[in-house]
């Protein structure tokens, strides 16, 4: 779909950013915790928020990766302020779609605030937005991926790799984690380790994060909602990142619906700890070059990502 989309958005690059931005824009302010966004972001399903003042100025922006930073750290109750990132970048209301793409491509940021000629809040814009945008214009419909019905037919699906359909040996993988469904605070424990070693292999810290924050996505969805272990499965080569995230469990009836942005099945108490918001699945192909998902009610879920190496150095 998005290969269409990138032939596609030239014969539009004029179209005006009100077009495209979401103005219903959620933000908080800077004296607000860590934990209250934490909440905003599950009960309003979205991964990030502006940082406003009183005269609704952009001041900051927070991320599902800072919440996810807090937890980590024990910091989730201190202020928005101390932690928030300050240069934010932004769209502004005369911006076009052209100046859009080439602010997602120069900063590969997952959002942008869109604010007027006095610097206040107007809008918000993500890739989703962008995508949703063309296809109001193009009234295209959903390409199913072929490659998924090949997979999910052929009677080896767990011991091929998704995206290439070659046979993986997966005790080659340069790091494996088993996931532990048991105990839903150690969510994300898998993806911390997997940033701190591919930070000692040498990635580029913009891509360990990237890796980071879409295997903390599919970590949790094992924990949440698989009922049995996974694992994780990291190979690094020179020009790209290979991770294979793979549960045995209760696998998923609709893979189409699952990775509709907001949506979820997680139970109230699962969400009460803050999780199962319906991100996941648009977090995971935010920060990947390539993801494919492939599920069998009853056999479990494989979630594989790519993510290219080529940006490394560049920044």
């Amino acid at each position: 779909m998005e290969k269409v989309l990138d032939r596609v958005q030239s014969f539009f690059l004029d179209m005006p950013v009100v077009e495209v931005m979401n103005p219903n824009v959620i933000s908080v302010h800077p004296d607000r915790t860590l934990r209250q966004v934490k909440e905003i972001l599950r009960i309003k399903r979205i991964s990030g928020v502006p940082v406003v003042d009183s005269e609704r100025k952009v001041v900051g922006i927070v991320s599902i990766e800072d919440i996810i930073k807090a937890l980590e750290g024990g910091y989730i109750d201190e202020k928005v302020q101390d932690h928030m990132t300050k240069k934010v970048v932004c769209l502004k209301v005369t911006d076009t779609l052209k100046d859009i793409i080439e602010t997602f491509e120069r900063y590969s940021y997952g959002r942008f605030p869109v604010v007027d000629e006095n610097n206040r809040l107007v809008g918000i814009i993500t890739k989703n937005d962008v995508m949703m945008a063309l296809l109001a214009r193009l009234g295209l419909v959903y390409l199913h991926d072929e490659r998924r019905k090949e997979v999910l037919e052929s009677p080896d699906y767990f011991e091929r790799s998704l995206i290439t359909g070659e046979s993986l040996d997966k005790s080659g993988a340069d790091f494996f984690f088993p996931i532990d469904y048991y105990d839903i605070n150690l969510a994300g424990i898998g993806a911390s380790k997997l940033r701190q070693f591919l930070l000692s292999r040498g990635v580029d810290p913009e891509t360990a994060r990237r890796v980071a924050i879409a295997t903390y996505e599919a970590e949790t969805n094992v924990v949440i909602h698989s009922g049995s272990t996974g694992a994780i499965y990291c190979f690094v080569k020179p020009d790209r990142i290979f991770v294979r995230v793979e549960d045995t469990g209760k696998g998923i009836d609709n893979v189409e619906l699952a990775m509709k942005e907001g949506y979820s099945t997680a139970p109230d108490y699962v969400r009460e700890l803050g999780f199962g918001a319906g991100m996941g699945f648009t977090n995971m192909k935010r920060c990947s070059d390539n993801l494919m998902v492939v599920s069998k009610v009853g056999a479990g879920v494989v979630v594989e990502m790519e993510f290219r190496r080529d940006r490394e150095g560049n920044k």
